[in-house]
């Protein structure tokens, strides 16, 4: 397994990691076998990153998590790193709350990840979004007083802008940014990711195939469960999903040529663009995290890459990431 490293101070994981979110409900109703097997696979394959959130399926996620740790080998256990995201409030039929960041409510979060996970500590721990009402030197601050205790090893970020990048990091060393990123998600590169890179701080990049829209498996006309987050996504909506699946069979075209697929393609674009980004894979069976896993035998040379961008132009997508409400809620599009 190739491995990079997560900014300066942050630890060295593979290139590719393990996004657990669609394990647990987010993309309609998913196999509790079949995602504890592929989380095996993973580490089998030497993935070492697994990304998770207590806020998926309201700790369900942790929980998964925990068991597939648990009947791993020890071997593969050792090596596995908990990324952990934090402080989206939720209700019982998964309304949106709000978040709450503040340095209290950041320890009780973390109080509870750990025992869902069965860990002594979280190497990687990030507030989901900002937290309008908390500064983020508080949140921050919080953090860093987790890692003087053993709690945690590194602090990460999510969805933020370049400011609060800057205003974090004169706080505490940051590891990482976790934001979506990917060939039709290219809004980090105008401000975002010379930030970070100015401040060596690396990138986990989610939404590398924008919830499997670019993977070349999405087909006009077909039907999401009201509780899948794309039956709700402007992107896969009407007309957009129509533009935006145009874009796939163009892609689909380069991926031909090279015998590959157009997951492999599309990932293999954002490992492309710098040893300072490491892509998280939503596989929620084993089949797709091998497909994911192809895309690290890739190599792409400038006229690849040139083709590629010829196919998708940044910008080029219909439709926002998210729908309006949560769009508001993103410090990173400010």
């Amino acid at each position: 397994m190739q491995t990079r490293t997560l900014g300066t101070t942050g630890p060295q994981v593979s290139a590719l990691g393990l996004g657990c979110m669609g394990m647990s409900g987010m993309y309609g109703a998913a196999d509790r076998a079949e995602s504890i097997a592929t989380i095996h696979a993973a580490l089998e394959a030497g993935v070492t990153l697994l990304d998770t959130g207590d806020l998926y399926g309201m700790g369900h996620n942790e929980l998964l998590i925990a068991e597939a740790l648990r009947t791993a080998p020890a071997a593969l256990r050792e090596n596995a790193l908990t990324s952990v995201k934090f402080g989206a409030q939720r209700g019982p039929d998964g309304e949106w709350l709000g978040y709450d960041a503040r340095p209290a409510a950041v320890k009780t979060w973390a109080a509870y990840s750990l025992q869902r996970l069965g860990v002594d500590h979280i190497d990687v721990y990030r507030p989901a979004r900002l937290d309008p009402d908390v500064p983020i030197e508080e949140t921050v601050g919080a953090i860093a007083e987790l890692v003087e205790k053993g709690y945690v090893r590194h602090i990460g970020l999510s969805e933020v802008g370049a400011e609060t990048i800057r205003r974090a990091a004169a706080t505490a060393p940051i590891a990482d940014l976790q934001i979506e990123y990917s060939l039709i998600s290219r809004g980090p590169e105008r401000e975002i990711l010379p930030t970070l890179r100015e401040l060596g701080i690396a990138v986990t990049a989610y939404g590398v195939l924008s919830r499997g829209l670019i993977s070349g498996h999405v087909r006009a006309g077909q039907g999401f469960a009201a509780n899948d987050f794309r039956a709700h996504s402007p992107r896969f909506q009407g007309d957009n999903l129509q533009h935006n699946l145009n874009l796939v069979e163009a892609l689909r075209k380069i991926a031909e040529q090279k015998g590959v697929s157009v997951a492999q393609t599309a990932i293999a674009w954002v490992l492309s663009r710098g040893e300072d980004i490491v892509p998280l894979v939503g596989a929620r069976t084993r089949e797709r995290l091998g497909e994911a896993l192809g895309a690290l035998d890739m190599t792409l040379d400038a006229d690849d890459l040139a083709a590629i961008e010829a196919a998708v132009p940044a910008d080029a997508a219909a439709g926002e990431r998210y729908a309006p409400a949560q769009m508001a809620m993103l410090d990173s599009e400010r």
